[in-house]
């Protein structure tokens, strides 16, 4: 058995039950052994942070700017690295795993600099002679629960604001790749951060979230992850009365028009739906084309499809990595019959791929002749399963478009100015692309949906500060 990775609880490193990170490309590969926490484990974090918040919610900005600056350098030096991890415990192809990478660094690199931006407001009041203040302080205890997705980026851009904004944190990962947020977590602590800022309990949700989620003492709770559970941390935030922020489903639309470059269209919907697997909320599973390119944008897609190479994540040329695990893979199969059965005709993939090794390989999916009411454009697959729905033109693309309980992001493939702007003002998403693939934003602006996809502030950029403080409006008399 190899070496336990622990919890990370009040400055000290405590073990616990092991449990196998597996390689989603190679079954037979344990990356890791990592503890499992308990609920005990989860309280002791919680007091911790509570006790440690005395201290840092004072401490000087230089001091945190320091530690997320070299936290990110370290993170980019050994980018490779840690990538590899990355792509081995989730899934994501080797390149993808160390973009991702990249992009936890530049996080933790823009939080540094906006430590040194703290800002508020002098105003006068409108009774003479007395000064009005207003300040922006960190929240307090904050409990971040992050998916299994985005294993490096998603922790980053909750850990780095918390820490940048005087929080103290107790984080629960994901279950299935515990290994990058532990990563995370040993570089904070390596480059100087004080015992008990941040707490790392590894563990099942039902055990450590739910600690989190009954505890008083946690002030704010940041979650990522399905909309079921997502509701259960709305009702339990409510009910102790503290600040809460969700990210959740999406069941993204593009948009591909008759004027469309058939290349783009392609490129950027093969990029939407299927990259990493289809395995992130912003992925476009819904491709609403108008009727004079359907026919030849199909055809080009399907051909696109057959070209990508579905195998081990870590192998040179993989375009499309494994499903993460076992549960995920039958939930694709059991959408891709729910599809078949309602009449949707599958074009291309679908199937369940052996390779060199045992693994969750799965041949992305192409539905045709598929309506809005079907299930298979209404509910959230995960995964490389996508379908066509024709529609006559950009009026009804729009309206099907917005046909959805979610609203993480949009796009559309067009190359009339008209209708691209018309749609970025009347997309009902938190986020558009014109032209560009729906796969996420830059570190340095907002990230977030609306309707039933996101409640609460962004998450990213300067908009951060919205969750992770709380503004105060102060008078003085001199």
């Amino acid at each position: 058995m190899s070496e336990l990775h622990k919890n990370y609880i009040g400055g000290e490193w405590v073990g616990g039950d092991a449990r196998p990170n597996i390689n989603p490309s190679n079954t037979n590969e344990v990356i890791g052994e990592y503890a499992q926490g308990t609920a005990a484990d989860a309280k002791a974090a919680i007091d911790a942070a509570a006790d440690a918040f005395k201290t840092w919610s004072l401490s000087g900005i230089q001091q945190r700017h320091d530690i997320l600056k070299a936290t990110g350098d370290e993170i980019l030096a050994r980018k490779e690295e840690i990538g590899r991890l990355l792509s081995r415990e989730e899934g994501k192809t080797l390149p993808e795993g160390i973009g991702e990478t990249m992009r936890a660094a530049q996080i933790f690199h823009f939080f540094a600099g906006e430590t040194l931006r703290l800002a508020g407001e002098i105003l006068p009041s409108v009774r003479p002679g007395i000064d009005v203040t207003i300040t922006r302080e960190p929240v307090g205890v904050v409990g971040l629960i992050t998916p299994w997705n985005f294993p490096i980026a998603i922790p980053a851009w909750k850990l780095a604001p918390a820490i940048a904004y005087g929080n103290t944190v107790v984080m629960k990962p994901a279950d299935l790749v515990p290994g990058c947020a532990w990563t995370i977590v040993d570089i904070l602590v390596r480059n100087g951060l004080p015992k008990g800022v941040v707490n790392l309990v590894m563990g099942r949700g039902s055990v450590v979230g739910q600690a989190i989620l009954e505890s008083k003492k946690v002030n704010a709770l940041s979650f990522t992850g399905s909309v079921g559970t997502g509701k259960k941390v709305a009702e339990a935030s409510i009910a102790v009365m503290r600040k809460f922020q969700l990210e959740m489903g999406g069941k993204n639309p593009t948009i591909v028009l008759d004027d469309a470059d058939l290349k783009v269209a392609v490129e950027t919907t093969a990029n939407s739906a299927f990259f990493s697997t289809g395995q992130r909320c912003t992925a476009s599973s819904r491709l609403i084309v108008t009727e004079k390119i359907h026919d030849q944008y199909v055809e080009a897609l399907s051909a696109r499809i057959k070209d990508l190479v579905v195998d081990d994540a870590i192998k040179q040329g993989t375009h499309i990595g494994p499903v993460v695990d076992q549960s995920q893979l039958d939930q694709d199969q059991n959408y891709i019959q729910i599809a078949k059965d309602e009449g949707g005709t599958l074009v291309v993939g679908g199937e369940r791929i052996e390779r060199e090794n045992p693994g969750f390989f799965l041949q992305p999916a192409l539905f045709t002749g598929t309506t809005p009411d079907m299930r298979i454009n209404k509910e959230e697959v995960f995964g490389p399963v996508a379908s066509v729905i024709k529609v006559k033109d950009y009026e009804e693309a729009l309206a099907v478009a917005n046909d959805t309980p979610f609203g993480l992001a949009a796009g559309i493939v067009t190359t009339s100015l008209k209708h691209a702007t018309h749609f970025k003002r009347n997309a009902e998403a938190g986020m558009v692309m014109v032209n560009l693939p729906t796969a996420g934003v830059d570190y340095h602006v907002p990230f977030g949906g609306r309707k039933g996809s996101s409640y609460g502030p962004r998450e990213q950029g300067k908009y951060a500060a919205e969750f992770f403080t709380t503004v105060k409006t102060s008078y003085t008399q001199p």
